[in-house]
């Protein structure tokens, strides 16, 4: 049997984070099962929380150091940081969206979402874009990452809400086959190209699928950067904008879930419907794994026959009645079929009990990350103890 390990993030983490730690758990996990394959859900910048118009909630925002936003260049960087490790990444998120509004269908004209996939599947490389390839030595690794790409799920899930124009759609393809075709680059031990090659590349394919280089509606491009919070009221007073943008990604997170949580477990159950093997661990620390639990309460997921939490809340958030999708004292459904662990640090001052709640539907494992509270929530992924007990659980 085939297993793959999907990972979910917990409250506060962004892009830098997230791929640090998912390159930790990689090459944990790999060490000992090096046929699991190990894949990421960042549902961070598309989910989380931020300023939505602009901070003006926060008294003197701008002028007290808020909306700092990353340099255009880093936002950039942070994307392909994301799309090396999973080039569908943007199509996926373009599958999550609303479908587009369709107008009265016209006399002899396929629908948008059939012309956008024929494009895909009869395209042929213009001689310019063969020539660059034939440069950087990456003509097969772009027939192959295009091969990929057209098998993909993601790919049909995309086209399902594509609009009558499409640019969005087409300039995240041309992404995607960028980061596949870089990806197996890399894979094969060539040199990887610079930024200016990968600009070319991007740009050269948009053109041949009249892309227009419209990126996507700012969704990968908010990159949270959290400041230090300083303690002193006069000099918080005078950071307060600052201070409101380091604080919103943890907290503002869990708020948000609680109100619009869909689109984070949305996201999770395609991933998951995405990824390979016959058998799905689902590895969640934090506020990932609330989402997880809620996700497997409210439906039943093919292939998911594990839950390893880690750090997490959900056995707090149900007794005191805040868990989503499941009111105390109603017991798992039997829909909920994962076998669950939850691993908890004492010293975590966000983790806690499940197996009191549910006897008999998961157990409790604790370790000791020897770290004092807030630094013991994030010192699971490396604590020998965490992957000797996760790993036994997998099997």
């Amino acid at each position: 049997m085939r297993r793959s390990v999907v990972f979910i993030h917990g409250t506060g983490v962004r892009t830098a984070a997230y791929l640090a730690t998912l390159e930790r758990i990689t090459e944990r996990i790999n060490a000992s099962r090096s046929e699991i394959e190990v894949r990421g859900c960042l549902w961070g910048p598309p989910e989380g929380a931020r300023a939505r118009l602009g901070g003006v909630s926060v008294p003197e925002y701008e002028i007290t150091g808020g909306g700092s936003h990353a340099r255009a260049e880093e936002e950039n960087l942070a994307a392909w940081s994301v799309l090396y490790l999973d080039p569908w990444y943007e199509l996926r998120l373009l599958g999550l969206q609303a479908p587009a509004a369709a107008g009265p269908p016209a006399p002899r004209v396929s629908p948008p979402w059939q012309r956008f996939l024929t494009a895909i599947n009869q395209y042929v490389p213009t001689p310019r874009v063969v020539a660059a390839l034939e440069e950087r030595r990456a003509v097969d690794a772009f027939e192959r990452a295009l091969a990929q790409l057209r098998r993909s799920d993601e790919l049909g899930d995309a086209a399902r809400t594509i609009d009558a124009e499409g640019y969005q759609h087409r300039y995240a393809v041309a992404r995607a086959l960028v980061a596949g075709t870089l990806s197996l680059v890399a894979q094969d031990g060539s040199d990887f190209p610079d930024g200016s090659g990968r600009e070319l590349l991007v740009a050269l394919l948009s053109s041949d699928l009249q892309a227009e280089g419209r990126s996507l509606t700012g969704r990968l491009r908010r990159v949270a950067a959290a400041p230090a919070l300083r303690v002193a009221e006069r000099r918080a007073l005078r950071r307060r904008g600052a201070l409101s943008d380091g604080a919103l990604p943890a907290i503002g997170d869990i708020l948000r879930y609680q109100s619009r949580g869909e689109g984070i477990r949305q996201l999770i159950r395609r991933t998951v419907e995405d990824a390979p093997g016959d058998a799905i661990t689902l590895l969640a620390h934090s506020l990932g794994g609330v989402a997880c639990v809620d996700l497997l309460v409210q439906e039943t997921v093919p292939r998911v026959d594990q839950l390893i939490t880690v750090g997490s809340q959900a056995g707090h958030l149900y007794e005191i009645g805040a868990l989503v999708a499941l009111e105390p004292p109603q017991p798992l459904p039997e829909r909920f079929t994962a076998r669950w662990l939850n691993i908890y640090d004492q010293r975590d001052m966000l983790a806690y009990f499940a197996e009191p709640l549910f006897p008999g539907r998961v157990h409790d494992h604790p370790v000791d990350n020897q770290q004092p509270f807030p630094q013991a929530h994030s010192a699971y992924w490396t604590n020998n103890e965490v992957w000797r007990a996760a790993l036994t659980w997998m099997g």
